[in-house]
């Protein structure tokens, strides 16, 4: 048996943050995680960095990552204020978001970021996936100009390093199966540790291991028929136990159970997230291009808004199309425009100097009807309006559904290319409902459980229907600071 004042499950950015804030306050802590240390890291390993945080001027953004006198005159950061991050949480979210949490997570990002760098945490410039040259001028777009360096894995290699550094202690191959509970208060975890028993007594337990979408029977029960089909971006280790432990004990199960962040991910990818490849299986230009499915007609508006904004419920949608697949097509004007990530090893694509050629190499499509879909598009397509990647702008087509209302160019310069993508699930929405001024579970009848704390992607009520890209590193960090403060104070508080 191993005691602790507080015990963290999981082993990602949330349950790091969570650790450090807890030894911040005199603590002794264990972080608990069911990967081997080589595949540790939860689904933040995987991330591709990218942070949305409020900041209204430049200087906000100083207190975050360094920036030279040159790189602020060459530069528009943009902004997104408090209103305009929540503006765009409650738009994505159909106005379901918690407005206590999503208050809670805005008006601390700023602070959290400005603490994760005081952490050792690396930002940079976000230049190569959110920015565009406009008159002279690096345009960011998207109101997300800062990213981790070294993306979600840098991020994850930080913070190990700053809980090396504080003494935090890290047991690996370490599966919580459940909370140790006495019907007040909860004193512990059961653990397997490579392949025994062992229990983790402390005062304060904080769950951060994150939800069920690496476990296909959950995936099915909970967000339906079919799911049980996508990858999985991100780590094997992400089965559910977490929320399993907590709803025994009675925890309240709180948001979009039902709802999941899904994007286009390569259709061959493997069936879990490759920590050499990180996020590049993720296929994120489509804005640029069309989306065909396998009956070769096209599913969504996929100039609706900025990828940021549509791509963590695309996956969903790619999932519900004949054979669970759809190819992206571009042509050559926007080739220079496409992600890094279109242009990896590990890639199923396929090219062609005609459209005719190119119909009968989209493997598992209608070549007919592609043909057909593209010269109704093309034709669709306002030729006055001009083309603007860095605005929504308005250059749409007209007469056909789905529209396309931005971007929308004619598909005509060869040569053509075309990606094959699937459904990638990269975390559930579902969670547990927490008390936002601590951090503290609630029981099914909202009343606190003493000893027991969530963070991460464990926190149910922020995120419905969709999610607005780089919200979950953020939402992680502040709301693992929070629990991990409150959980090393009640734990404290417990002992006296």
């Amino acid at each position: 048996m191993h005691e602790y004042d507080v015990v963290v499950v999981g082993k990602g950015n949330a349950a790091l943050c969570a650790a450090l804030s807890a030894r911040d306050q005199g603590a002794r802590v264990a972080l608990l995680e069911a990967a081997s240390e080589d595949e540790s890291g939860g689904n933040s390993r995987f991330a591709g960095g990218v942070m949305r945080f409020a900041y209204s001027t430049v200087e906000d953004l100083k207190r975050v990552t360094e920036l030279t006198e040159e790189e602020i005159a060459t530069s528009d950061f943009g902004t997104n204020t408090r209103e305009e991050f929540l503006d765009d949480l409650y738009r994505l979210t159909a106005y379901r978001t918690d407005p206590d949490l999503s208050e809670h997570l805005v008006a601390n990002s700023l602070d959290t970021m400005a603490w994760l760098r005081s952490k050792g945490v690396r930002f940079v410039p976000n230049y190569g996936r959110q920015s565009g040259m406009v008159g002279g001028k690096r345009k960011f777009f998207g109101r997300m100009p800062i990213e981790v360096s070294g993306g979600g894995a840098g991020l994850v290699q930080y913070l190990d390093a700053a809980a090396k550094k504080a003494g935090i202690e890290v047991f690996y191959e370490t599966r919580a199966l459940s909370l140790i509970y006495d019907g007040e208060r909860v004193l512990g975890a059961r653990t397997r540790q490579k392949g025994k028993p062992a229990e983790f007594r402390a005062k304060s337990v904080v769950l951060a291991c994150g939800g069920f979408e690496a476990n296909p029977e959950m995936r099915t029960r909970y967000l339906g028929p079919g799911w049980e089909l996508a990858k999985v971006r991100g780590s094997r280790f992400n089965q559910g136990d977490g929320l399993k432990m907590a709803l025994e004990i009675g925890a309240a199960p709180y948001g979009n159970w039902s709802g999941c962040h899904a994007t286009g991910w390569d259709r061959y990818a493997p069936e879990f997230g490759d920590v050499n490849v990180g996020d590049q299986f993720q296929k994120h230009s489509y804005i640029f291009g069309l989306l065909i499915n396998a009956d070769g007609k096209r599913f969504v508006d996929e100039g609706a808004d900025f990828h940021s904004f549509t791509y963590a419920k695309y996956g969903g949608e790619v999932l519900k199309q004949p054979g669970q697949f759809a190819w992206q097509v571009f042509d050559a004007k926007v080739k220079h425009l496409l992600r890094s990530e279109y242009r990896i090893k590990l890639v199923t694509k396929v090219t062609a100097d005609t459209l005719e050629d190119l119909a009968p190499r989209l493997e598992g499509v209608n070549a007919g009807q592609f043909l057909k879909t593209v010269r109704e598009f093309n034709a669709a397509v306002r030729k006055e309006v001009a083309f603007d990647h860095t605005v929504k702008d308005g250059k749409c087509t007209v007469g056909i559904e789905p529209p396309k209302s931005n971007w929308a160019q004619p598909l005509d310069t060869p040569p053509f290319e075309a990606y094959a993508t699937t459904c990638g699930i990269t975390f559930t929405f579902g969670g547990l409902r927490i008390d936002k001024e601590s951090g503290q579970v609630l029981d099914v009848h909202l009343n606190r459980i003493p000893g027991l704390y969530c963070c991460g992607e464990m926190v149910g009520g922020l995120f419905f229907f969709n999610y607005p890209s780089g919200t979950g590193l953020v939402s992680g960090a502040v709301f693992g600071r929070l629990a991990g403060t409150n959980a090393a104070r009640g734990a404290k508080n417990a002992a006296h």
